[in-house]
């Protein structure tokens, strides 16, 4: 990956860093948050017959992770094209 400059390559991993770190915050946020610490609020309504907490912690987390990743790769394709590091 060559930059053009030093300050690009900066930038980039500033706005890399910073998409990584949301990511992972929403991700914390579904996994830990609503599967772990609000589980008995959420277990007060339930989500194709299953009570949400519970359902948070054994599918949403999971599903969310895959929907991040998704995000992620989107994200990093428009992240390369902007600096012009992409692939050819």
């Amino acid at each position: 990956m060559a930059f053009k400059s030093e300050e690009l390559a900066v930038a980039y991993w500033r706005d890399n860093i910073s998409l990584v770190l949301k990511l992972l915050a929403v991700w914390f946020v579904v996994s830990y948050g609503f599967g772990i610490i609000l589980v008995d609020v959420l277990n007060q309504i339930t989500f194709f017959g299953f009570k949400l907490g519970f359902w948070f912690a054994q599918q949403g987390s999971i599903i969310t992770f895959v929907i991040l990743i998704f995000i992620y790769v989107n994200r990093m394709t428009a992240l390369d094209n902007k600096y012009d590091v992409h692939e050819e």
